[in-house]
C-alpha cells in the first residue's frame, strides 16, 4: 500500500476545493454582511448583549484564580531565555483545569463562554504569549473544538475528559508545499478494514511537540464505498508511524512548541474519523469560527499592556523641560493606543457575545475580528517601541543588567509579527472575507460571469440578478444616515453612526460598480478587494465602539471615558476610511502587476548588484517524500 504523489492542481480546482469547503447558506443573520451590502442593522448589536450572570459568576472566579496564577507561577523571562516553557508551568495549568475552559463541565472541563475564554486568554497572554498559544492552539483549533461541533457521543466521551485536564491537543493542516491552498494536501488516509492508513509530514504543528492527541486533515482517496475528499482524524500523538522530526524555532515566541510531524503507515481507527469523508475542510473552517478570535483577544491583552507601558513611562520621562507625552508626536501616538484597545475590545467582546448567544451568524464577524486585531495590534506594538526610544529596542535582560526596569517591549514585537500569518493571514483574510462579503451577489449573478454556463444558464441569472438588483439598488441611495437626529440616544457619538450607516451604502456600490466593471475578473482584484474588506472591518470597529461606550455609559462603568475614546477612535477611523476610498480606482496596482512580471522575468536584476547573500544551501521547500522517518523523535509529553 503506497501513497500516491502529490498531484498538480489547477487554478480552477483549488478554487472549486475552497469553495466546497464554505458553508453555502446564511440560516442566521449578520451584522458584518448586512454591513457590506449597505445595510446598517444596528439592532442586530444594539442594545450589547450581555452573558448570564452564572456565567459571569464562573468566569471571574476562574480569571482570580488564573491570575493569582500568572503573577506567581509564569516566569515569562525564563520562557523567553530558555525558549520553552517549564514543564511545572504547564503542569500547573493543568491542575488549574485551562486545558478545559471551552469544555463541557459534563466532560471534566470549566464550560466558560466564548467571552470568558477569550479574557482567560488575553490575560494569560500578557504573562507569557507562548502560554496563550499554547492554550489557544489547544482548544480554538485543535481536538476539544472540532469534537464539540461534530463529534460523536462515543469520541466526546473518549477524548473530551482527556483533553479536560490531561492532554495536549494540535492541529494538522499545513504542509512543506501546502499553506492556504489545501487542494495540494498530500497526506493520504487509505482504508484498509476498520481503520485508515495515514501517510504524510505536516510542518508548523503548533502544540505537535508536546502533544498527546492530533487533529490530522488528510485526504482519502475515493474508491468503492468511499467517497473521500480532505477529512479530519483524531491521531494518538505516540501510535507507532508518528515522528516529531524537528522542534522548530522562530522570531518571536520563543516557547513555542511547533514542530515538523511525520505519519508513515499509520494506522488510525476508523471510529476516530471526525466527521463524514471529504468533511474535512468545512470542519476546519467551522471550527475557524469561532477560533479566530482568541488571536484578537491576546492582542487586546498586548493592547492594554501597551498602554500601561507607554502610560507610565511618557510620564516618567523628560525631554526639553517636560513629560514626552506632552510633546504632540509622541501624545498622538498614546492617544491612538488607548483608542484602537478600547476599539478592538470592543470588537472582540461584542463578536464573543454573540458567539455565546447563537443568534447571528458571525463568521464574517472572527474573520475581522482577527484580520483588525493583528493588524492594528502589529501597530500598537510598533508605537510603543517608538516611544520607549532605544530602550524599545533593548532586550529587557539587558535593561535589567544595567539597572533599569525590564521591559520587553522588543520582545512584544517579535511575537506580535507572527499574528498577522497564523491562522490565516493578511492577504488570505482579504480574500476569505471579501468571498463572504459578496456572496449575495454570486448567489444572484455568479452564472452570469462564470466561463462554464451555457447561454440558458446565463439567461435564467440574468432574469434572477435583474429581480434582486431591481429592489436592492434604490436602497442604496438614501438612508437614515442623512437624517440629522438618527441615533440621538447615542448622544456625541450619534453623528459617527450616521457615517457608518451612510458609508456602507457607500462600500456596497463601490462593490457593485467594481463587479459591473470587471465581472469574472474580479478575483483577481486582490488589492481592491482588499481596501474593500478594510473599510468594512473600521465600519465594523466603529460600530462595536459606539455600541460598547453606549453599555458602559448606561451601566455607568467608565460611560464619560469610553464616549470619549469611541469618539476618538471613529475620528481616527474615519481618516482612514477616506483613505482607503481614494485608493480604490486611484492606485498604482496595474503599475504593480507589470513591475512583478519584470522582476520575475530577470529585468531588474541590476538592482541586486553590490550585496552579499548570507542565506545558506539548500531547497526552498523541504521534502516531504512519504516513508519512514530518519530522524530521532524529538516529541515532548509532558505529565
Amino acid at each position: 500500500m503506497t501513497a500516491p504523489s502529490i498531484r498538480n492542481v489547477s487554478e480552477r480546482e483549488a478554487r472549486q476545493v475552497a469553495e466546497a469547503a464554505r458553508e453555502q447558506d446564511w440560516r442566521k443573520p449578520s451584522f458584518a454582511k448586512e454591513l457590506f451590502l449597505g445595510r446598517f442593522r444596528l439592532d442586530l448589536i444594539h442594545p450589547h448583549p450581555t452573558p448570564a450572570v452564572d456565567d459571569v459568576r464562573r468566569g471571574e472566579k476562574f480569571l482570580a484564580t488564573l491570575r493569582e496564577f500568572c503573577e506567581t507561577k509564569i516566569d515569562s523571562a525564563r520562557i523567553e531565555r530558555e525558549g520553552t516553557i517549564p514543564d511545572e508551568t504547564i503542569k500547573g495549568l493543568k491542575e488549574l483545569g485551562a486545558l478545559g475552559m471551552k469544555i463541557d463541565p459534563k466532560y471534566g472541563g470549566l464550560g466558560l463562554t466564548q467571552v470568558y475564554y477569550n479574557r482567560a486568554l488575553a490575560l494569560v497572554g500578557t504573562a507569557s504569549p507562548a502560554i496563550g498559544a499554547l492554550l489557544s492552539a489547544h482548544q480554538s483549533i485543535g481536538v476539544p473544538q472540532p469534537l464539540k461541533l461534530f463529534g460523536t457521543k462515543e469520541q466526546k466521551e473518549t477524548f473530551l475528559p482527556r483533553l479536560a485536564r490531561t492532554d495536549i491537543s494540535a492541529f494538522l493542516l499545513t504542509e512543506p508545499d501546502v499553506g492556504s491552498d489545501p487542494a495540494r494536501l498530500a497526506t493520504v488516509a487509505v482504508p484498509d478494514g476498520d481503520h485508515y492508513v495515514l501517510d504524510g509530514v505536516k510542518l508548523w504543528t503548533t502544540n505537535g511537540v508536546v502533544a498527546d492527541l492530533l487533529v490530522v486533515m488528510a485526504r482519502v482517496p475515493a474508491s468503492e464505498g468511499h467517497k473521500g475528499g480532505i477529512t479530519a482524524f483524531v491521531v494518538e500523538a505516540d501510535a507507532p508511524g508518528v515522528t516529531v522530526e524537528h522542534r522548530n524555532a522562530f522570531m518571536g515566541l520563543r516557547g513555542l512548541e511547533n514542530g515538523v510531524t511525520r505519519f508513515h503507515q499509520v494506522r488510525v481507527p476508523a471510529a476516530n474519523r471526525v466527521g463524514p469523508e471529504g468533511a474535512g475542510l468545512k470542519i476546519a473552517l467551522t471550527t475557524l469560527n469561532t477560533g479566530r478570535l482568541s488571536l484578537p483577544a491576546m492582542c487586546v491583552g498586548s493592547g492594554k499592556w501597551c498602554l500601561k507601558i507607554a502610560r507610565e513611562w511618557s510620564g516618567a520621562r523628560e525631554q526639553w523641560g517636560r513629560p514626552v507625552a506632552k510633546h504632540e508626536a509622541v501624545g498622538a501616538k498614546i492617544s491612538f493606543i488607548a483608542a484602537t484597545t478600547f476599539a478592538l475590545e470592543a470588537v472582540v467582546d461584542l463578536s464573543s457575545q454573540m458567539a455565546d448567544e447563537n443568534r447571528n451568524d458571525i463568521r464574517i464577524e472572527a474573520a475581522l475580528a482577527k484580520l483588525y486585531g493583528s493588524e492594528m495590534g502589529w501597530l500598537i506594538a510598533d508605537e510603543l517601541v517608538q516611544i520607549r526610544g532605544g530602550r524599545g529596542f533593548e532586550t529587557a535582560d539587558s535593561l535589567a543588567a544595567r539597572g533599569e526596569r525590564a521591559v520587553p517591549a522588543e520582545q512584544l514585537l517579535r511575537d506580535m509579527r507572527i499574528n498577522r500569518i497564523f491562522e490565516g493571514s493578511t492577504e488570505i483574510m482579504h480574500l476569505l472575507i471579501a468571498r463572504e462579503a459578496v456572496d449575495a451577489h454570486l448567489s444572484v449573478a455568479g452564472d452570469l460571469i462564470d466561463p462554464d454556463k451555457t447561454l440558458a444558464d446565463k439567461g435564467r441569472a440574468a432574469a434572477k440578478a435583474g429581480g434582486f438588483y431591481a429592489r436592492w439598488l434604490p436602497k442604496l441611495v438614501a438612508g437614515p444616515g442623512q437624517l440629522p437626529r438618527t441615533y440621538q440616544e447615542f448622544g456625541m457619538l450619534a453623528g459617527h453612526l450616521r457615517y457608518v450607516e451612510r458609508t456602507s451604502r457607500k462600500l456596497a456600490r463601490s462593490t457593485f460598480y467594481a463587479m459591473s466593471r470587471w465581472q469574472g475578473r474580479m478575483e483577481t482584484k486582490q488589492g481592491f478587494l482588499g481596501r474593500i474588506v478594510d473599510i468594512g472591518a473600521e465600519l465594523f470597529a466603529m460600530s462595536a465602539a459606539c455600541v460598547r461606550a453606549e453599555y458602559l455609559r448606561e451601566t455607568d462603568d467608565h460611560g464619560r471615558e469610553a464616549q470619549q475614546l469611541a469618539d476618538v477612535f471613529c475620528r481616527q477611523a474615519r481618516i482612514r476610511i477616506e483613505e482607503l476610498f481614494g485608493r480604490l480606482w486611484t492606485n498604482t496596482d496595474e503599475l504593480d502587476r507589470k513591475v512583478v512580471s519584470g522582476v520575475l522575468d530577470g529585468n531588474y536584476t541590476w538592482l541586486e548588484d553590490g550585496i552579499v547573500d548570507p542565506s545558506g544551501d539548500g531547497p526552498w521547500i523541504a521534502d516531504a517524500t512519504p516513508g519512514p522517518s530518519r530522524t530521532d523523535n524529538v516529541r515532548r509529553p509532558i505529565r
